[in-house]
């Protein structure tokens, strides 16, 4: 496993049998900046329809420092869990973020509290959430094999997910007492422009996260999920993200419908 991969952490999972591929230091906790997002998004498509209606309130936005808002949304306005999973997972919206967490669980904390016992749950082991968003913050902590678990339970038990992260824009409708306004969208993931097979997942980047990005790809019939944590910067992150998943390509084939055929790596020699 030669790969030259430059980020400090790094795994590739196969997307349908969690089977691990390869591993840098996937096990070494890390702030995860907004990788946390995707087990934001796997708790609100958990306890809510995509039909629901959230009110934005003032904790959700006065809880986000200045240089980390998107100044996307507005005190007092309603927005489907649909336009706030966009939010989300296209522009990284924090608010939308704190908005979810609000209005599943009352608080940001308790919140926090239900986002750790869904990580036990999928066996997540060192895995610690503070808020609902990836903010920087003591004890917020996570590992590559982690995300890549988060992801692999998203992508599997709510495919619509694809839906939200494999776009590049997407216009959602702002519902405020001063009537109605369209807001366009665009992805922070650049794989989905820049690379074929990407379908999705999220992108993080904090001052003590670095570069992060959980990577998904569909190549035929194979899914490959790809963690990078604490890249350089944003071009090294998607340069990693493509190494590992060309490699995973290049490595397995479906040859029965649930059965996964891996080449020995004795072949490669």
């Amino acid at each position: 496993n030669n790969l030259n991969i430059n980020a400090e952490s790094a795994i590739l999972i196969d997307g349908d049998t969690g089977k691990i591929l390869y591993e840098k230091s996937a096990y070494e906790k890390r702030a995860p900046a907004s990788t946390t997002k995707i087990m934001t998004a796997l708790l609100a498509l958990e306890h809510c329809k995509t039909t629901d209606v959230a009110t934005v309130t003032s904790e959700a936005i006065t809880s986000v420092p200045s240089g980390y808002s998107t100044d996307l949304l507005k005190m007092g306005e309603e927005l489907t869990i649909k336009d706030l999973l966009y939010a989300l997972l296209l522009p990284s919206s924090n608010e939308a973020a704190n908005v979810l967490a609000i209005h599943i669980a009352g608080s940001i904390d308790s919140f926090a509290s239900m986002m750790n016992t869904k990580a036990m749950d999928l066996g997540c082991k060192n895995t610690h959430f503070v808020n609902c968003n990836g903010l920087d913050a003591d004890g917020h902590l996570t590992t590559a094999r982690d995300i890549a678990l988060m992801s692999k339970e998203l992508i599997i038990t709510y495919p619509q997910i694809f839906d939200y992260c494999n776009i590049w824009m997407e216009n959602i409708t702002h519902k405020t007492q001063k009537g109605e306004s369209e807001f366009g969208l665009t992805n922070t993931n650049k794989l989905i422009r820049q690379y074929e097979y990407a379908t999705g997942l999220k992108t993080g980047s904090t001052g003590k996260a670095k570069f992060c990005v959980s990577a998904t790809g569909r190549k035929g019939d194979i899914d490959l999920i790809a963690v990078i944590m604490a890249a350089d910067d944003s071009k090294a992150r998607v340069r990693d993200a493509i190494t590992l998943l060309n490699y995973g390509f290049g490595k397995c084939q479906k040859y029965t419908e649930n059965c996964l055929l891996y080449t020995s790596d004795a072949a490669d020699e």
